[in-house]
């Protein structure tokens, strides 16, 4: 009996071994620049990789904890930042995979290690004996020997561990775990059941004559949709690329109201994709952790760790702004309402899914120009080779395609990016198209950071990724961007340049791992470039003839471009507005989430509010990704993207000097220093929001 158990065991062991043997996460890479190699792994491959690289790291810190010298930096610090190095790797591609080419299989194996991943991260975070020995390092920091960089590392690490519970009693240290557990599961839902109730929700039309506005690309981009889905006609989605077009060109009424409320409602439905109790759980979840360690709200828990450090100074913001911007929506509005009205009769009232379609015309009609006499010059790989020219111009780096390195799916290239000395800077990723393991948006991330290694003097590089929805190629013709879309590639890239550019010694401090409300602003001051005509020249080609764009309708698009500015203003300062209501509570929620809502955000809505509606059910960015009690962060950045751009406007948009002084100040440095003192560093001055106002045309009296 025992010899038969004992050869059972010995074929496991074996058999285990054989399998370990496959996973190409356990093995040498074998890639260019060590990149992941995507076209080994299988979905199989995660779990046990996922959970030999946590059984790794428990080895690592037990190495930590019973080093009986006295701690110190470099046998407490240094080596728990240099911990966990496979379970990073693979988390890196699991978590990435999970938002731009998931499935079923995935979905549910992230269900499944949800729990096991914040546990793993609890039982480190709460370790007694670590924390007492990170404790002892950073109570002598001020008689220790370290540079700026090693001191805000050792801040970031102690002030982890208590901003994750570890000076609780064990009693609320268990109720810590139980919290934060439930928090995990509840957020990866929520997302889940967005993703899903998008990817399933379609609109097909039979009959072309109720097409009528659409033009034709859109048409023929419905029709592919709809050959796609195994059906006749023309078919509708929740993905940008689609409704978008669709809620500015439609010109039957009643089909805009029906795709705009199966928008703005996704995930109230009655069925498995309701998020109106995750909502309340998430929210309550929240307050409850803050409170526990000992913050009012969960406001207040996140903004200690940010430049507006309270609620207060966000809210100054925000009131600012709606002081300074609504006389000017609702002078938008009433323009706009007038407009339709010459065409729909005096009664007519503009409602929220009019707004697009009037909007679109009365742009038209003010400044001839629409986003259809735009798109032939937006073609994708011209805009790509702008991008990147822009980038070369700035800052003398490089881009070179490398169809060696594995990608993930067949719309993602990949290009090593190499600095304006020759050397090997990044590779980047980019993955521009929608898709049904896609979720919706655009972002940056990163699948390694970048580090340094002290005793070698290795600086490991950076691998980035940017992803994006954009309109998709049709049959006949290339992919053509609208102009926000161009707008969202510039975005985008200006985080993929935070990320190229990092240059810290320590991974947890490299590039954007940053304050979240000063994240934005490498990204959004690339958006200044997109109506400068210096460099929509340097790209900006028909595809077709091959004709620069003209001169007239780059002067129509720099007219234009604070056209209905404060309405976006408003929207984006509402959004901002719900957030804060959401995570400024010190009770339990249980009311309407709803009716919560509507309130919340009332004093920046411009259109009328629709009662079925509802934003927090799929409002992703706050309840299932980082940016709770953190969405003012758009506006906060965007008040130092005008003033930090400013200097390029008054010394040149392509002055290297000035985007030196960038690179070094803000996109090098990471976390590595206060972003006010970097900012200041850089500009000379702490930033206002004058320039924003002047940016936008908005009278600062």
């Amino acid at each position: 009996m025992n010899l038969r158990k004992l050869k059972a065991t010995l074929i496991a062991l074996c058999m285990i071994s054989m399998m370990n043997a496959q996973n190409p996460f356990f093995e040498k890479y074998n890639t260019p620049h060590n990149t992941a190699p995507f076209d080994k792994i299988e979905v199989e491959h995660y779990e046990p990789a996922l959970l030999e690289g946590m059984r790794l790291q428990n080895e690592e810190i037990a190495v930590i904890v019973d080093n009986a010298d006295a701690p110190t930096f470099e046998n407490t610090i240094l080596a728990l930042e240099k911990s966990g190095e496979l379970l990073s790797n693979v988390a890196g591609v699991f978590g990435n995979l999970q938002s731009a080419e998931t499935n079923d299989e995935m979905l549910a194996l992230a269900q499944k290690l949800s729990p096991v991943f914040t546990e793993h991260g609890n039982n480190i975070q709460l370790n007694e004996k670590l924390f007492a020995r990170v404790k002892a390092v950073y109570d002598q920091i001020d008689q220790l020997n370290l540079s700026a960089e090693q001191k805000r590392l050792l801040e970031k690490t102690y002030k982890g561990f208590v901003r994750y519970g570890a000076n609780l009693s064990p009693e609320d240290q268990q109720k810590y775990r139980q919290l934060s557990e439930k928090l995990s599961l509840l957020s990866l839902q929520f997302g889940q059941n967005n993703l899903k109730e998008t990817n399933e929700y379609v609109m097909l039309i039979g009959d072309v004559n109720k097409l009528a506005g659409l033009p034709d690309d859109e048409i023929a981009a419905a029709a592919e949709t709809a050959k796609e889905k195994g059906m006749e006609g023309w078919a509708f989605t929740l993905q940008a690329p689609s409704y978008f077009p669709f809620m500015k060109y439609i010109k039957d009424r009643e089909l805009r109201r029906e795709l705009y409320m199966a928008y703005n409602s996704k995930c109230t439905n009655d069925n498995e994709y309701n998020n109106l109790e995750i909502v309340k759980d998430l929210v309550n979840t929240r307050m409850e952790i803050a409170q526990l360690l000992g913050y009012d709200n969960y406001a207040e828990y996140v903004l200690k760790e940010r430049m507006a450090e309270n609620s207060d100074a966000v809210y100054a913001l925000l009131n600012q702004l709606i002081e300074a911007y609504t006389p000017v929506a609702d002078n938008e509005y009433n323009e706009l309402q007038s407009f339709a009205r010459q065409e729909q009769g005096t009664e007519f009232v503009l409602m929220p899914w009019d707004w697009s379609y009037y909007a679109d015309q009365l742009k038209d009609s003010k400044f001839n120009l629409n986003e259809e006499m735009l798109r032939p010059y937006f073609e994708l790989e011209n805009v790509k080779k702008g991008v990147f020219g822009l980038a070369t111009q700035l800052y003398g780096i490089t881009f070179k395609k490398n169809s060696d390195i594995p990608v993930y799916h067949k719309d993602v290239d990949a290009y090593e990016v190499f600095d304006k000395d020759g050397t090997f800077l990044s590779v980047l990723y980019t993955d521009f198209h929608p898709r049904a393991g896609k979720r919706s948006g655009a972002w940056m991330t990163e699948f390694k950071g970048q580090w340094m290694d002290g005793e070698t003097g290795e600086n490991s590089r950076p691998h980035v990724s940017i992803v994006m929805n954009f309109t998709k190629p049709t049959e006949s013709k290339p992919s053509l961007l609208t102009f926000d879309e161009f707008e969202t590639f510039l975005h985008e890239f200006g985080h993929a340049l935070h990320g190229m550019f990092a240059n810290s010694t320590y991974e947890s401090l490299s590039g954007t791992n940053v304050y979240r409300d000063f994240v934005e602003l490498p990204s959004q001051i690339m958006e200044n470039y997109a109506t400068e005509e210096e460099f929509l020249n340097t790209f900006a080609k028909h595809y077709q003839t091959g004709e620069n764009i003209p001169a007239d309708l780059v002067q129509r698009i720099k007219d234009a471009a604070n056209y209905n500015v404060a309405y976006a203003c408003l929207r984006q300062v509402s959004f901002g507005l719900l957030d804060m209501a959401w995570y400024t509570r010190n009770t339990p929620f249980d009311g309407d989430v709803k009716a919560f809502e509507k309130e919340a955000w009332s004093r920046a809505q411009v259109l009328p509010q629709i009662d079925e509606t509802c934003m927090s059910t799929q409002f992703s960015h706050i309840f299932a990704g980082g940016y709770s009690a953190g969405y003012y962060s758009y506006k906060w950045a965007e008040v130092l993207d005008a003033d930090a751009f400013s200097m390029f406007k008054e010394k040149g948009l392509f002055n290297q000097d000035v985007a030196q002084a960038f690179r070094n100040n803000i996109l090098s440095t990471g976390g590595t220093e206060h972003p006010m003192v970097i900012y200041k560093r850089f500009r000379g001055q702490e930033p206002t929001i004058d320039a924003l106002l002047k940016r936008n045309g908005i009278d600062a009296n």
